[in-house]
């Protein structure tokens, strides 16, 4: 059984990266999985050198009809069992004959648009269970919507002279306590409302000095920058840019944060806690779904920057011992339901599943 995974991003958010961690993992675990994305893209950069097979369409962010024809015959040609489509834009672009061999799987990882863009699809994949049950009030049918979650990358090991050379390249002081976040500069990201929190907290909680660090990049980039200007936390407050190897930063990490404004999944907290790091989130839909309120991570209402930082000042007093209960539990939380082979089982099945329902 093959199956080819279309994508036309020309960024490297959340959803991208889980892209390329699902094909490459899909490949290691002898299913051939073949990536069709745009040549040069970020994601064409990411998986080469890896075991995945790569081609490459325009896939452009209009009605492509080139690139739908070129697909199509692709897929008669190669023999996919499996088309699986990631966002608006590459499933728009994929229509599969309905009693063809290939079976369309359209995975979704947001409440996005679905007349015009979804509904051609054979079945589709939601990542958390709220979206699932979106998807089916949207008028998609219920037995062609299933639940598979995302996974992360597995935690980087600790590196004393990686860890070293970040606080260094930061001018983190040697005892300071770190707040750490992380994920594209757009204003759902909630990343104002953090700011505006943390200049709530003491400057030294503890007698040791509070930074926050929000890795990443985007079109808010400089309005951020001035917000902590304005705030005078400017020099506690570090900006390093998009982190393709965010481990470092994690290992400093006291608390994991993220103050999002909507957030369907929340991959980062599932990050945090695979390094086993305390989560304080606010409660956007995906946040409500993983975290259990003072059992495995900390809410606060959204876009609520005095609610954020009370619970920030709540985790910072609470002491190593309790941080290390919330974060324990949250570890337990993604070996459980978001481990890598869960979700590979899970999505071999469906394969398996829908494949047999279309008698191949």
């Amino acid at each position: 059984m093959r199956s080819l995974h279309v994508i036309g991003s020309t960024q490297m958010g959340g959803a991208d990266q889980f892209f390329v961690r699902l094909v490459e993992a899909l490949n290691v675990a002898g299913h051939e999985a073949v990536a069709l994305d745009r040549a040069g893209s970020p994601i064409a950069r990411a998986l080469a050198g890896t075991p995945v097979r790569q081609l490459h369409l325009p896939l452009a962010n209009k009605w492509d009809a080139y690139s739908a024809w070129r697909l199509r015959r692709l897929v008669a040609r190669e023999g996919f069992d499996v088309v699986q489509s990631y966002m608006g834009r590459a499933t728009r672009l994929t229509r599969l004959p309905p009693r063809g061999r290939a079976v369309h799987i359209a995975r979704l990882g947001g409440y996005y648009k679905i007349r015009g863009y979804y509904g051609h699809a054979h079945a589709w994949v939601g990542n958390t269970r709220g979206l699932c049950d979106w998807l089916v009030q949207q008028g998609l049918p219920a037995a062609r919507v299933f639940l598979i979650g995302n996974f992360v990358p597995d935690p980087a090991p600790a590196d004393p002279a990686a860890l070293a050379a970040v606080r260094t390249q930061l001018g983190l002081p040697a005892d300071a306590r770190v707040i750490f976040t992380l994920g594209r500069f757009i204003g759902i990201k909630g990343f104002d409302d953090l700011l505006d929190a943390f200049a709530a907290l003491p400057a030294a909680p503890g007698g040791q000095p509070l930074h926050l660090v929000i890795g990443g990049d985007g079109e808010l980039r400089a309005a951020l920058q001035a917000q902590a200007e304005r705030l005078g936390i400017a020099a506690r407050t570090h900006f390093p840019g998009w982190l393709a190897a965010p481990g470092p930063y994690y290992h400093l990490a006291e608390i994991m944060v993220c103050p999002s404004r909507h957030e369907t999944l929340g991959n980062v907290i599932l990050e945090a806690w695979s390094y086993r790091k305390p989560v304080v989130a606010t409660r956007s839909p995906g946040a409500c779904e993983l975290i259990i309120d003072d059992a495995n991570g900390l809410l606060c209402p959204v876009a609520d920057p005095p609610a954020l930082a009370a619970r920030l000042r709540e985790l910072l007093d609470a002491g190593s011992a309790a941080r290390a209960r919330l974060a324990d539990a949250g570890h337990a939380c993604v070996e459980r339901e978001h481990g890598r082979a869960a979700v590979l089982a899970r999505y071999l099945e469906l394969y398996a599943q829908l494949r047999a329902e279309r008698g191949h």
